[in-house]
C-alpha cells in the first residue's frame, strides 16, 4: 500500500467508527471486525445456555445462533472446553445433531481454532484442486496465521503440507503456494527504494520478439510477488503499467492461466485492497455464477475478528446495497440468522 493510499483508507475507517454507538469506538479501535469479546464472559453460563437450547423437544435455534456470534474465536473455545468438562460430550459434535446443511456448516467452522478451520479447508480445497480457495486462505493470512496452519495441518492430517503441495499441484501455481508457505515476505521499512522499485519492475518485463511483446518469468513474479512489501509492490505495479501500458492485473490475465492465474490475481487483488477482495468474493460467493456457501461462510468467520467492518464499508461501495441486505434478500431461515449475526448491521 503506497502511502497517498494511507489517507483514503484512513478516511474509510473513519467512517466505519462514525456509524458506531459511541460506547463501541473505544472497544473497536484497532481492529475492524465485527466480534469482539464479551466482556462479561461467563463459560459456566454460556454451557448452560446451550444445554437449555438443545434440551427441550424443540432446538432452540435463536440461542445458539446469538451465543456463537457473539462470543469470539477464543471465548467459543472456552466455551466448548467446559461444554466438555460438564457433560463429557463434545460441543461440535453435540450441536452438528441439533443441526444440519448449510448451518452445520457454519457451525463446525465457528467451533473450530481459527487455524484449524483454515487447515481443514485447505485439506478439503487440495482434493480438487480448488484453486481459488487455496489462493484466498494462503494468500491472505499472516506469517503467524501460516504457520499456525502449518503446525495443526500436520498434527490432525499427519502430513507435511508443503509435500503435500508439491504432489498436489504443479507448475508456478506450485511454486506461489510453496513460496507463500515459506513465510517471507518482506516488512515494508518506512523508506522508499527506488533503485529496488526500478529493478522489480524491469525484471517483470522482459523483451520480446516483435513490437511491444513481453514475455515473463515466472520464476521471477513469483519471487516478487511473493516477498516483497505491499506498499513496495503497489509502487512496483505503477511502474510496471508506465514501461508496458498494461495494469498488472491484465498482464497477470495476459500471461498466465488456470490456477496460476487464480492465484496470481488474487495476491495481487490482496496487496491492492484486501477488503475489496472479499467484497467481491463474498458478492460471487452469494451470487455468482457458482455461489459457494462455504466460500461465504469462511470469509464471514475469517474475516469477523479482523476487518469485516472494512469489507461491508468496501462491498456497499462497490454494490451499492450493503452486505446485511444482500444477505436477508438472498438466504433464509435459521442460516440467514447466523449470516446475519455474523455481518451484525446495516450500512447506510
Amino acid at each position: 500500500m503506497s502511502p497517498a493510499n494511507k489517507p483514503e483508507k484512513t478516511s474509510l475507517a473513519n467512517k466505519i467508527l462514525k456509524q458506531l454507538p459511541l460506547a463501541s469506538k473505544t472497544a473497536v479501535w484497532g481492529t475492524l471486525g465485527t466480534i469482539r469479546p464479551l466482556l462479561n464472559f461467563e463459560v459456566e453460563r454460556d454451557v448452560e445456555s446451550l444445554l437449555d437450547a438443545i434440551a427441550g423437544e424443540a432446538v432452540d435455534y435463536s440461542t445458539i445462533i446469538h451465543l456463537l456470534t457473539n462470543r469470539t474465536n477464543r471465548q467459543r473455545q472456552q466455551i466448548a472446553k467446559g461444554f466438555q468438562a460438564f457433560t463429557q460430550q463434545n460441543l461440535q459434535k453435540t450441536l452438528q445433531a441439533a443441526v444440519s446443511g448449510n448451518l452445520e456448516t457454519a457451525v463446525v467452522g465457528l467451533l473450530k481454532p481459527a487455524a484449524q478451520y483454515d487447515a481443514h479447508e485447505i485439506k478439503m480445497a487440495m482434493k480438487g484442486p480448488d484453486g481459488a480457495t487455496l489462493a484466498e486462505i494462503l494468500c491472505t493470512r499472516t506469517t503467524q496465521q501460516l504457520r499456525e496452519i502449518l503446525d495443526i495441518y500436520k498434527h490432525d492430517f499427519k502430513s507435511d503440507l508443503e509435500a503435500d503441495i508439491a504432489l498436489g499441484t504443479s507448475g508456478c501455481f506450485k511454486d506461489l503456494l510453496l513460496t507463500l508457505l515459506k513465510t517471507s515476505r518482506e516488512r515494508y521499512s518506512g523508506v522508499i527504494d527506488y533503485m529496488l522499485i526500478e529493478q522489480d519492475a524491469k525484471a517483470l518485463v522482459t523483451a520480446g520478439s516483435g513490437v511491444g511483446a513481453l514475455r515473463l518469468d515466472e520464476k521471477k513474479w513469483v519471487r516478487i510477488l511473493s516477498q516483497r512489501s505491499p506498499e513496495h509492490l503497489n509502487r512496483v505495479f505503477s511502474l510496471y503499467h508506465k514501461k508496458t501500458g498494461l495494469q498488472i492485473e491484465e498482464a497477470v490475465a495476459k500471461f498466465f492461466h488456470g490456477n496460476a492465474q487464480e492465484a496470481i490475481l488474487t495476491l495481487v487483488s490482496v496487496l491492492r485492497n484486501a477488503p475489496l477482495y472479499f467484497a467481491i468474493r463474498l458478492r460471487q460467493a452469494i451470487k455468482g455464477p457458482v455461489a459457494s456457501h462455504k466460500t461465504l461462510i469462511r470469509i464471514l468467520i475469517s474475516r469477523s475478528e479482523t476487518d469485516l467492518l472494512s469489507v461491508r464499508a468496501e462491498f456497499r461501495q462497490q454494490y451499492g446495497i450493503s452486505l446485511y441486505s444482500f444477505i436477508q434478500t438472498e438466504m433464509q431461515g435459521n442460516y440467514r440468522a447466523l449470516l446475519l449475526g455474523l455481518c451484525k448491521a446495516e450500512d447506510l
